[in-house]
């Protein structure tokens, strides 16, 4: 009777192991969503991974970043995203959305710097742009020219409206939409830059938050920025068909098109694999991906796939990556990561 009830239980405990490894059982390739500015990076990878393992090739979607973390928080199983790619570090908010829906442990993979350009046809005029003549350019509402410690609606349509010395052309920019990390980090780096150059704006940051972002944070809405989806390629190929578009997305995308398209410099700055390392260019941003530590070992390739990614000969200085215009983490920090995914190290929240 021991040993009957020792058997039953035994049975009941496998039925109750397949009952919830099956739905994640039901795939054996790696379903990776995220950031159009990693997609050319991640995509690289898993090319070379299908190519030189026995693991299935893992299947690749641009989702943008916000879209991406959306994806993978919402819980655990075979519908699920394993990996997310991202152009800008998860939100705390996002970290706690993960949290609540079970995808408890995380691992982060800081996977090298990018720049963010605006870019514009060869056959354009050159281009040196502040981060407030950004702002002024692309803000839905702006400091009233008149004067005074007021906004208004963004009045102008030229570039030489805002600077004589800049092109007597319309503001006409192509750029990524909400749900991208390039969006986020466009905004909060150049956009915000810029709207701090005005005093009295940047003493709201302390005194009423939320009309500081609201003013700093809004792009605008009457034509001269247009969201052009997360497929950056779309952006590309409209630059070589009008010199007086511009467009704004990752540095990786300027490398792979140089023979078309320029980047405008900025505070005087061009941005170069060099100017992006040591942050001499002012839009520069760090990129990641997030790996879903309860599918590792469930998903077939997953832990492996991440190894591939953080090996030297994918990351390193001379890297098949840097061929495709990825900016490498220092070396010790490119160490440190590496033995993060080899541990699975899982985020705590804490660093957010």
């Amino acid at each position: 009777m021991i040993k009957l009830k020792t058997a039953l239980a035994s049975v009941a405990l496998a039925g109750s192991i397949a009952a919830v490894s099956a739905p994640a059982m039901a795939r054996d390739t790696i379903n990776i969503v995220g950031s159009s500015t990693v997609y050319p990076f991640a995509t690289v990878v898993a090319e070379r991974f299908g190519r030189n393992t026995d693991f299935s090739t893992p299947k690749l979607e641009s989702t943008g970043s916000g879209g991406g973390f959306k994806l993978f928080c919402a819980g655990i199983g075979a519908e699920h995203p394993d990996i997310t790619n991202a152009s800008r570090r998860m939100k705390s908010s996002e970290f706690e959305t993960c949290q609540k829906n079970g995808v408890k442990e995380i691992t982060e993979v800081k996977i090298g710097s990018d720049g963010i350009v605006i870019a514009m046809s060869k056959d354009a005029p050159e281009m040196d742009l502040t981060l407030k003549e950004i702002f002024l350019a692309l803000a839905k509402d702006v400091p009233d020219p008149k004067g005074g410690e007021k906004v208004v609606p963004n009045p102008y349509k030229k570039w030489s409206d805002i600077d004589a010395s800049l092109p007597n052309t319309p503001i006409n920019v192509m750029g990524p939409p909400p749900t991208s990390g390039t969006r986020d980090a466009f905004v909060e780096i150049a956009m915000e830059g810029g709207c701090k150059q005005f005093g009295w704006i940047k003493a709201l940051e302390k005194t009423d938050g939320a009309k500081y972002k609201t003013i700093c944070h809004s792009m605008r809405e009457d034509g001269p920025f247009v969201e052009a989806g997360e497929n950056d390629n779309l952006i590309v190929q409209r630059l070589g068909q009008d010199k007086e578009v511009l467009g704004i997305f990752g540095y990786s995308f300027l490398m792979e098109n140089e023979g078309t398209i320029k980047a405008a410099t900025i505070e005087g700055v061009y941005p170069t694999p060099e100017t992006i390392a040591d942050e001499a260019y002012p839009v520069a941003r760090s990129l990641y991906f997030y790996i879903k530590n309860a599918h590792v070992g469930v998903i077939p390739g997953i832990k492996e796939y991440a190894e591939e990614f953080t090996s030297e000969a994918a990351w390193g200085d001379n890297g098949y990556l840097v061929d495709v215009g990825l900016i490498p983490n220092p070396r010790n920090l490119r160490m440190d990561v590496a033995k993060k995914v080899r541990n699975l190290t899982p985020l705590t929240g804490n660093e957010l």
